[in-house]
């Protein structure tokens, strides 16, 4: 089991700091003329219960062997590490605004090398789940107590790498090992069933070995109550689905792949703050 973390945060605080990484999100977006906002809004819940409810993971243990780890399998939706990271206290709020910039920290896909409290650089799809293993597997040979959560996009789940890791997952009874997928149904060219269909995707993991659980990844209560029941089942791994909205939070992105790196006008960057403003 992970240490205890004792500065876990209630569902409606967690609501809040989703709401918050949001309009972080849209802000950094609207000063760098560019990024990928209607990727990263459909998981600002699942970071923001992750980061603020779940993980032993904070400024102070940064460096602890014992710390959980966070992969960001799908980099491009690296808005919501970035907002979480800040909001965490890893960097002040007013160099979210360098986000694309030249100099800046915050690229596109996060940077390990530059960014306080990212633990691997990120972005080529397919290969954050490998190392998620290779984290869990050392993990369990050096009798460390954290857990590993990757988090994936749908899209990249047709990337073979990601089942060479299901089933060297499952062969070394990696039960510290947690996969949440990303489900909105979309990818950059269009709903990810008819660019690679995925499924029957639970019964895909469950056949290499995983006890998977499907849940509403915009349901911080139900997030809370999935993650801290892991491990389902002892020796095994456990794999999230997570179903969720691209661009979750405004209107004329919701559930349209379109979105997937296009920037607002600045007619809709207006919209967009009014409507985070009031989401509830």
């Amino acid at each position: 089991m992970s240490k205890i973390n004792l500065s876990k945060e209630s569902v409606e605080e967690i609501k809040e700091k989703a709401k918050e990484m949001r309009i972080k999100m849209v802000r950094m977006v609207e000063c760098a003329g560019t990024g990928h906002l209607a990727p990263a809004l459909s998981c600002a819940e699942i970071v923001a219960t992750l980061f603020f409810n779940i993980m032993n993971f904070n400024l102070e243990n940064v460096k602890d062997e014992d710390r959980d780890r966070f992969v960001l399998s799908a980099g491009h939706k690296a808005l919501a590490l970035y907002t979480a990271l800040q909001l965490k206290g890893f960097f002040p709020e007013e160099i979210l605004n360098t986000y694309c910039k030249f100099n800046s920290i915050f690229g596109g896909h996060p940077d390990a090398s530059k960014i306080p409290g990212v633990e691997i650089s990120t972005g080529s799809l397919g290969h954050g789940l490998p190392i998620g293993v290779g984290m869990a597997l050392a993990g369990k040979l050096k009798n460390k107590n954290f857990k590993a959560y990757v988090l994936m996009g749908d899209g990249e789940i047709t990337e073979g790498s990601n089942w060479e890791a299901a089933s060297s997952a499952s062969y070394y009874k990696l039960d510290n090992l947690i996969a949440i997928i990303d489900r909105n149904g979309l990818c950059a060219d269009g709903a990810v069933k008819d660019v690679m269909d995925i499924e029957p995707l639970k019964e895909k993991w469950t056949a290499f070995g995983w006890i998977v659980k499907e849940v509403d990844g915009h349901n911080i209560k139900e997030l809370i109550k999935t993650f801290n029941s892991i491990p389902f089942v002892i020796k095994k791994p456990t794999m999230v689905i997570a179903n969720t909205i691209k661009g979750k939070g405004i209107s004329f992105m919701e559930n349209k792949y379109e979105w997937h790196n296009k920037v607002p006008s600045d007619e809709q960057f207006k919209l967009a703050y009014k409507e985070l403003q009031t989401m509830k």
